[in-house]
Parts: C-alpha cells; sequence; structure tokens
C-alpha cells in the first residue's frame, strides 16, 4: 500500500505545487523581470542616446571639416591674389627702375658728349693760339720782316684752315 501512494496523486498536493508555481512565476515576473526589463531598456536608451550623440557629433565634426576647407581655399586665394599683386608691382618697379636707369644713361652720354665737345673747342681754341704765334715766328723768320695784323690773321686763319682739313 505504501507503494501506491509513492505513485498516486494528491489532489491538494497537486492543487497547493500549482499555486506555489504560479505565486513563483508571479513573484519572479514581479521583482525579478521587471527590474532586468527596465535596466535593459535604459541600458538600450543610454545607447540610443549615445548613437544620437556619436551622429550628431559626426554631423558637426563634418560641417567644420567643411568649413574648414573653404577657409583654406579662400586662404589659398587671398594668398594666390597677394602673390600675383606682388609680381605685378615687382615687374612695374622693375620696368620703371630700368627707364630710369636707361633715361640716367642717355642723359650721361649726352652731357658727356658735350663736355667732351667743349674740351675739344677748347683744345682747339688753346692749339689756335699756340699755332698762331709759332706760324707769327715762322713767317717773320722765313720773310724776316713785320706782317701787318691784317697779313698775320689771313696766315693764322689759312693755316688753321689747313690744319683742320688734315685733321
Amino acid at each position: 500500500m505504501q507503494v501506491q501512494e509513492l505513485v498516486g496523486i494528491v489532489p491538494w498536493t497537486f492543487i497547493a505545487q500549482i499555486l506555489n508555481l504560479f505565486l513563483q512565476i508571479y513573484l519572479i515576473k514581479r521583482f525579478l523581470f521587471k527590474p532586468v526589463n527596465e535596466m535593459l531598456e535604459k541600458r538600450k536608451a543610454k545607447a540610443d542616446a549615445q548613437i544620437q550623440d556619436a551622429e550628431k557629433a559626426k554631423t558637426e565634426a563634418l560641417a567644420m571639416k567643411t568649413e574648414y576647407e573653404q577657409s583654406m581655399q579662400e586662404a589659398r586665394s587671398k594668398a594666390n591674389e597677394i602673390l600675383a599683386t606682388a609680381q605685378k608691382t615687382a615687374a612695374t618697379q622693375s620696368e620703371e627702375i630700368l627707364k630710369d636707369a636707361r633715361a640716367e644713361a642717355v642723359a650721361l652720354k649726352a652731357k658727356a658728349e658735350a663736355d667732351i665737345a667743349q674740351e675739344k673747342r677748347k683744345a682747339v681754341n688753346v692749339l689756335k693760339d699756340e699755332i698762331g704765334d709759332m706760324a707769327m715766328e715762322i713767317a717773320g723768320k722765313v720773310i724776316e720782316r713785320e706782317l701787318s695784323e691784317k697779313d698775320h690773321e689771313k696766315l693764322i686763319d689759312e693755316f688753321i684752315t689747313n690744319v683742320g682739313e688734315t685733321s
């Protein structure tokens, strides 16, 4: 008889065990699953917030990168513009310097030519006087007579004309 009791189902025990099972399921669901689900929801919300922050930061970084590239392009444009302006200014200044140097060289050459012409005239006048004196002495010795002033000037002019033609 005892064997039958071990194998048999007692209805009050079966009902108590089923109620015990339902009570355990309720308690587990209330005190275990609910906090775990809330914790998982919080983690999921936190992860979603971090993903949104990361996407926002990525968008801001792309905007900053675009702004930086635009600024760099503007800086390059300004640098090229400044360089072009400097080159034009340098070319203009060099042309002015060359023009001034050429004008100065022409002026120096003209002044030198004028100085040379003046010195030549002075030298010719000095030579005329010396040659005139020498011609008078020679003529006086050759002719051994005194020439008149008029004859003297005529001889000097002829001599200078002959000397001028030979030189």
